[in-house]
């Protein structure tokens, strides 16, 4: 059996990577597959204390991100085709259309 300690520093690089993902990137596809990145993270911690305590509130709650992650993958998806329609790039810095 594997210990908890490494889901839990598997889990805690995959969101460091997608917080830094999500930081430095420009390209608004790539923003969105970091966000993605750091909710599979949380997915996993979950899990993995799910399975640590012997309960199954943690896949319960993975349920609930995975549909959260779902809806913001078509909403953020949608609205990112919208914009490159109107702006003709993904470049985040280039898109000043929500601005006042």
């Amino acid at each position: 059996m594997v210990p908890l300690h490494n889901y839990l520093i598997i889990s805690a690089a995959l969101f460091i990577i997608g917080v830094i993902g999500v930081v430095t990137q420009r390209n608004a596809i790539i923003i969105f597959m970091c966000i993605e990145l750091m909710l599979n993270a949380v997915n996993l911690t979950f899990i993995s204390f799910s399975a640590f305590n012997g309960s199954n509130e943690g896949q319960l709650f993975v349920f609930f991100v995975i549909t959260v992650a779902a809806a913001e993958a078509a909403i953020g998806l949608s609205i990112v085709i919208a914009l490159f329609r109107n702006k003709q790039t993904l470049n985040i810095d280039e898109i000043n259309i929500l601005k006042w």
